[in-house]
């Protein structure tokens, strides 16, 4: 009963719009939901990704299990990329537990990281599939790149979001898909995104957990968000078909740049 009176509906408002978002965009939570708990609600920015790592590996969980049944999952990736991802998680989590969270420098640190990676968000929103073209352009004039490069290169990429999603609960989304879809042109959309997805969720819990064991997940919180969340995912889905996406896209971009500007310069 104590519990239920902890719960704030202006979380679960906050989890409904995020959910309609992601469900209509695809973007992370992660980029949407941990700079509002910073910027919006003031929360401290280690429990906002804390929060947002388990709220993520949460949500993303019903997603792994769609991907997984309709087989849009590269298992031999997702192999990979945890090979790499998990590790830097725990070695990212080992570094913060013995660090003094509650310092103006470290929450400087940590909330100019989250700026920094939603201006990376922002950008591959708007110029992924250029970016993409042109690397895959640039690979069909060269010489093929051996199956053991590309392997090292996944397993590089695992290690690099393992850190950067720990850090800051964002770059799951934008950069790993943005990377995969370089380092496998012809992988199909729907299988890069699928195992994108299913990465994520070990990632996230892992991280999530971690957050937990050092103190930093505030639950009625995340309670507060998924009440929110789940349905506004579910309503965004359905919505998503008759939203346009060549207008969605580049206002959501803008709006994580200036929220990135303001974490930057706050």
């Amino acid at each position: 009963m104590e519990f239920l009176s902890s719960l704030n509906p202006l979380y679960s408002v906050s989890g409904l719009l995020v959910g309609i978002l992601v469900g209509i965009t695809g973007v992370g939570g992660g980029s949407l939901m941990t700079p509002l708990l910073v910027l919006l609600f003031n929360v401290h920015p280690a429990t906002a990704v804390g929060t947002d790592l388990l709220y993520a590996a949460i949500t993303k969980s019903a997603g792994t299990a769609v991907h997984s049944r309709n087989k849009t999952v590269n298992w031999r990736i997702v192999g990979m990329l945890g090979l790499g991802s998990i590790p830097a998680a725990i070695v990212t989590l080992l570094l913060m537990s013995g660090i003094d969270r509650n310092s103006l420098s470290f929450k400087a640190t940590l909330t100019q990281s989250l700026g920094w990676m939603l201006f990376l968000t922002a950008i591959l929103l708007i110029f992924r599939k250029p970016i993409v073209d042109k690397v895959a352009d640039w690979r069909k004039h060269h010489k093929p790149v051996e199956p053991r490069t590309i392997a090292i290169a996944t397993f590089v990429l695992g290690l690099v979001l393992g850190g950067m999603v720990t850090l800051t609960s964002v770059g799951a989304g934008a950069l790993g898909v943005t990377a995969l879809l370089m380092l496998y042109p012809r992988l199909e959309i729907r299988d890069v995104v699928g195992s994108d997805i299913v990465h994520a969720v070990p990632l996230t819990l892992v991280g999530g957990l971690g957050y937990w064991m050092i103190g930093e997940i505030d639950w009625a919180m995340l309670v507060s968000l998924l009440i929110g969340s789940i349905p506004g995912i579910i309503f965004g889905s359905h919505l998503a078909p008759r939203m346009p996406d060549k207008v969605i896209r580049p206002i959501l971009a803008v709006t994580l740049a200036l929220v990135a500007l303001k974490l930057v310069t706050s």
